[in-house]
């Protein structure tokens, strides 16, 4: 069963409340910087426990204090839903860390 893809306004609604997300070709990204490797990787150890109980996956990139974040889902074929409370847990995780 494919995920429905999320509209435009949708989109734009969803970015008003992830102000530091933006659009990056066609996925929704993001940059976070820690004070250093350790808080970065235990911030991603973090996410991934909340990526697999979502059953849904970040493209990602760590070096040292930096991990930079795509979003899409596949079988939307774009955005959906499930990106962007994704991308709210993350936002969570993170003010704890930063």
């Amino acid at each position: 069963m494919s995920t429905p893809r999320s509209t435009q306004a949708e989109i734009e609604a969803a970015l008003k409340a992830l102000p530091a997300w933006n659009l990056k070709e066609g996925k929704l990204y993001r940059e976070y910087r820690f004070a250093d490797f350790i808080t970065a990787f235990g911030f991603m150890t973090q996410v991934a426990l909340v990526a697999e109980s979502l059953n849904h996956h970040p493209e990602w990139f760590n070096v040292y204090h930096t991990v930079k974040v795509e979003l899409t889902t596949h079988d939307a074929g774009g955005l959906s839903a499930k990106d962007f409370t994704l991308a709210q847990r993350m936002e969570k995780l993170a003010a704890a860390l930063i």
